[in-house]
């Protein structure tokens, strides 16, 4: 069984250097709102954030058909597969240029 390595918040606060009261405001604050991972079908900006990537950039690669997409109804869903499809893909693709 795999040990734990979560850390008491007190020592979390300490190392981010914010008084501990800080970090437990900023917690409630964000509530339980962490993204629900059993989703299978991501909107555009759900499938955005996964990847790290902007919306705008995100609806280019469903109109060109780099990810996969379905319509339900008026709705655009992202099958959360597609995702890791095309990270899966990525290492193959020809458009590496070198970073300014």
């Amino acid at each position: 069984m795999p040990q734990s390595t979560t850390l008491p918040l007190a020592q979390i606060a300490q190392l981010l250097n914010v008084p501990e009261d800080c970090l437990h405001a900023l917690i409630a604050a964000r509530g339980a709102d962490r993204g629900d991972t059993t989703l299978i079908g991501l909107t555009v900006t759900e499938a955005a954030r996964r990847l790290g990537i902007g919306r705008t950039k995100m609806y280019e690669y469903v109109a060109s058909g780099e990810i996969g997409s379905v319509k339900i109804g008026s709705l655009r869903r992202i099958p959360a597969e597609a995702v890791g499809e095309f990270l899966a893909r990525r290492p193959q693709a020809t458009d590496f240029r070198p970073a300014a």
